[in-house]
């Protein structure tokens, strides 16, 4: 840790350490909370907001401006998807099959509608009506990498100078709309239409409360992460592999690949050099991915520079507003009747909240939060990430350009 400038930067161990601290002060409050409790808000995006706001006023009152080394930060985030790809079944997937390419074609008209309600409303604020599609799938759907990544190219072909600003103030603030908007959408559809889960499965993430937790030795334990070890190890090759022809993809989507490979070529009855089965589905891979999604989001929430994005707010709020109202209105009445209207379309409908307006990681949190409240969706937790981490970006890199030529 040291103060440079008015700069407090926190380094990578102490960072991971406050993310754990984040994350438990998120569990204490929705604890004492009834309405975090009963809407399903994750627990460290309620703790991150909190620290990240006490953060902006910590700036405000003494111009101090904390820092944060994310580095094992997203480590955490592979580590993750590649547990949800080692849960994976093919025959699941075959099964899902019609749902995942239902929702996929749902997802890609949302992003058309997404940029087109960003300019609508850029226009109407007298905008220009880019600054509609920074606040439109170049920062929502596709996040912060996307909304910097295209930012400077934007700012070039309209002369925005502030497009980085916009594009990474609407990412944040989305973020955080995506984060609080899943649980309560789920809340609706399961109360409304009496929903409950089609058989009991085991979680894909974390532990049910109404079970005993699962008894977990250390040797499962070890044996989970090497499991996850393994399938980053060739995931981390496979990315090579794609990018040597020309496809970037993040490290985090051939992580899942490799898990959902390995756990579906492997006999479910061989035993390996530690004499145990690959560990699919087991407690001890569900108990890791919990760990590593609830500290990445607590850490994500925590760094947000708030204070940075004041100037930034009112157009941009008044945008994210609309974009708010059109994505309910998107899951309630588009997403669940087409995904068939059960309790697995439910849970895909809270993880399209963080598909509309956030990331990946949020939209598995939303899900983890009203799956340990109201039983397990495997199946919403393999078609969500393949849908949102792989199809989408790609949909959205040409997206994108048609819009801005459109536009240009």
């Amino acid at each position: 840790m040291e103060f440079v400038d008015g700069v407090l930067r926190i380094e990578s161990f102490l960072a991971v350490t406050l993310g754990i601290v984040v994350l438990f002060l998120g569990r204490r409050l929705t604890q004492m909370s009834s309405f975090l409790k009963e809407f399903s808000i994750p627990e460290p995006v309620s703790g991150g907001i909190l620290v990240s706001v006490i953060f902006t006023l910590i700036y405000y009152a003494v111009g101090i401006n904390v820092e944060f080394d994310l580095a094992t930060r997203d480590l955490l985030l592979v580590y993750f998807f590649t547990t949800i790809g080692i849960n994976a079944s093919l025959k699941d997937l075959l099964k899902g099959g019609k749902p995942l390419v239902v929702l996929l074609i749902i997802t890609i008209g949302y992003m058309l509608i997404q940029n087109l309600t960003g300019i609508g409303v850029a226009t109407l604020l007298d905008q220009p009506p880019v600054v509609g599609m920074l606040s439109g799938s170049v920062s929502l759907i596709g996040g912060h990498g996307t909304a910097i990544a295209w930012s400077p190219r934007i700012a070039e072909m309209f002369d925005l100078q502030t497009a980085m600003e916009i594009g990474i103030a609407s990412a944040t603030f989305g973020l955080i709309l995506a984060s609080l908007m899943g649980g309560p959408i789920a809340k609706y559809l399961i109360n409304k239409h009496s929903l409950t889960p089609s058989k009991i499965e085991r979680m894909d993430v974390g532990t049910s409360p109404t079970k005993p937790d699962p008894k977990i030795t250390s040797y499962d334990f070890l044996d989970a992460v090497l499991a996850i070890h393994i399938c980053i190890i060739i995931g981390s090759i496979l990315n090579e592999v794609v990018s040597e022809i020309g496809l970037d993809l993040p490290l985090f989507v051939t992580c899942l690949f490799a898990g959902i490979l390995i756990s579906n070529l492997i006999p479910s009855n061989y035993r390996r050099l530690t004499g145990t089965r690959w560990p699919s589905r087991q407690p001890a891979v569900a108990l890791i991915a919990d760990m590593a999604l609830g500290a990445f989001l607590a850490m994500s929430l925590m760094s947000m520079q708030l204070w940075a994005l004041v100037d930034l707010a009112g157009p941009i709020f008044i945008i994210l507003g609309a974009q708010f109202i059109v994505a309910i209105l998107v899951a309630i009445f588009i997403v669940f009747p087409l995904m068939g209207k059960t309790y697995d379309a439910a849970v895909v409908c809270s993880g399209f909240g963080g598909i509309s307006l956030g990331s990946t990681p949020t939209a598995m949190a939303n899900m983890s939060a009203v799956t340990q409240k109201y039983g397990n969706s495997h199946q919403a937790f393999i078609i969500v990430p393949l849908v949102c981490a792989f199809f989408i970006d790609l949909a959205n890199a040409l997206i994108i350009p048609y819009f801005l030529k459109v536009l240009g």
